[in-house]
């Protein structure tokens, strides 16, 4: 009996062992494999779902989101299934700390998968100054910043995928900081030939992230021979969409039509969110359109699009009734599927409500882009997800993951507003 049992028992030990090894293996396998995925492999992936990330809690980002906070986002988003993550700029500690604290949890757990879109912010001279920005020079801080891009991408080959060099910058709005087009495209070219030098990783793509019009579907003022040289330059191109602005500034597609009058309030919404899907998609194909008229052809991704759910000026219900959790719900779900089913990576903007963004306003729409809000509270959008219990045992800050309006959608849906007709919104406008 004695000689069965110790049988049994080596038999057990055995069994177990070998299902460790075989995980180990498993785990050893994967790594090696992530370290070969490239950019080219993860973008248009729908396996491997985009955002936008900034992280921080606070008023001011003098307040930097510590590495456990960091940690605690990453374990947030892998569970919602996103595996690339948008960052804006490399002068502050958030976007290196970001990559320590993937790569300590890919030390813990060799399974865990999380890439990175790295942005180097570039500014014109005089940005952010009192003196007047001169958008035909560049600042003297491009240098240091796209020093500091490379240095990140050497020092994270695994992790960091993507090199954006600039956010918005080169389009005309951008008052406070644009730049021509050929002060992108230089540090696009320095970066690739660093690439053909070896010294940044060969598969490592380089982009710029801007404005639809600022690659060309817009206004042809923007199409200059030095946008055909940086279309040429770049490996892909990141466009940003947001018809929840153009509510306000084109609103033309939003506003109610006479022919609808019929519909129900519910109805009504739908067929407003529909429309702003294929503004979008307009906005989408009018730069495909013209890549393919220079006859380049080169993948195109959605670098930014978002809806907020929270706004007192120009969204609210004395403007045109664009913000609230069902419409930014209804975007996201409409947004992720078409761009899923098209293998066009969309990064979502953004992650978390980040309240630095308009620090004087707290119901300022640009404090209120998150999928989670800062309590820790899956908006509308990701309620489905709570449900499936994808968060369980999961915390920001100390509280787990749980629903805006504690779950109610009747008590949500008392918010949502229909859009205004075109009468109701000349008479506000």
């Amino acid at each position: 009996m004695k000689t069965n049992l110790k049988r049994l028992l080596l038999l057990t030990i055995l069994i177990a062992t070998t299902g460790c090894a075989n995980k180990s293996k498993k785990a050893i396998e994967k790594v090696t494999e992530e370290k070969h995925i490239t950019a080219a492999d993860i973008l248009g992936n729908p396996e491997y779902l985009a955002i936008s990330y900034g992280g921080y809690r606070q008023i001011s980002r003098d307040i930097q989101p510590t590495i456990p906070q960091l940690k605690e986002d990453m374990k947030i988003l892998a569970a919602m299934g996103i595996k690339i993550l948008r960052t804006y700029n490399v002068q502050l500690q958030q976007a290196p700390n970001i990559l320590k604290a993937i790569r300590e949890l890919k030390s813990d757990d060799p399974t865990f998968e999380m890439y990175v879109m790295l942005g180097a912010w570039i500014d014109c001279q005089n940005a952010w100054t009192d003196k007047a920005p001169n958008h035909d020079v560049e600042s003297e801080n491009n240098v240091a910043e796209i020093e500091r891009a490379v240095a990140l991408a050497k020092a994270y080959p695994d992790i960091v995928k993507i090199i954006a060099v600039g956010n918005e910058a080169m389009v005309n709005w951008a008052t406070s900081y644009f730049v021509r087009p050929n002060v992108i495209l230089k540090w696009v070219t320095h970066l690739q030939e660093l690439k053909k030098l070896g010294e940044l990783p060969e598969a490592l793509w380089v982009t710029s992230s801007d404005d639809f019009s600022s690659w060309g579907g817009g206004d042809t003022s923007y199409h200059t021979e030095d946008l055909e040289k940086l279309i040429q330059a770049v490996d892909y191109i990141s466009m940003h969409t947001y018809p929840m602005h153009n509510t306000h500034y084109n609103p033309k597609f939003w506003l109610a039509p006479e022919s609808e009058s019929g519909l129900s309030d519910h109805e009504k919404i739908e067929s407003a969110m529909h429309r702003a899907l294929n503004f979008s998609k307009a906005q989408y194909d009018s730069v495909s359109n013209y890549v393919k008229s220079l006859g380049v052809n080169k993948p195109i991704h959605i670098g930014e699009t978002g809806w907020a759910t929270v706004s007192n000026g120009h969204y609210s219900k004395n403007g045109s009734r664009a913000t609230d959790e069902y419409k930014s719900g209804r975007y996201h779900e409409l947004m992720r599927d078409w761009t899923n089913k098209s293998n066009i990576s969309c990064f979502y903007f953004e992650a978390f409500d980040e309240q630095w963004k308009d620090a004087a306003h707290k119901l300022g729409s640009e404090n209120h882009f998150g999928l989670i809000n800062l309590k820790g509270q899956a908006k509308y959008a990701l309620w489905d997800m709570v449900d499936k219990g994808i968060f369980d045992g999961l915390t920001r800050d100390g509280n787990p993951i749980t629903k805006t309006y504690n779950g109610n959608k009747e008590a949500l849906m008392q918010e949502v507003l229909v859009p205004p007709t075109h009468a109701e919104f000349s008479v506000t406008h």
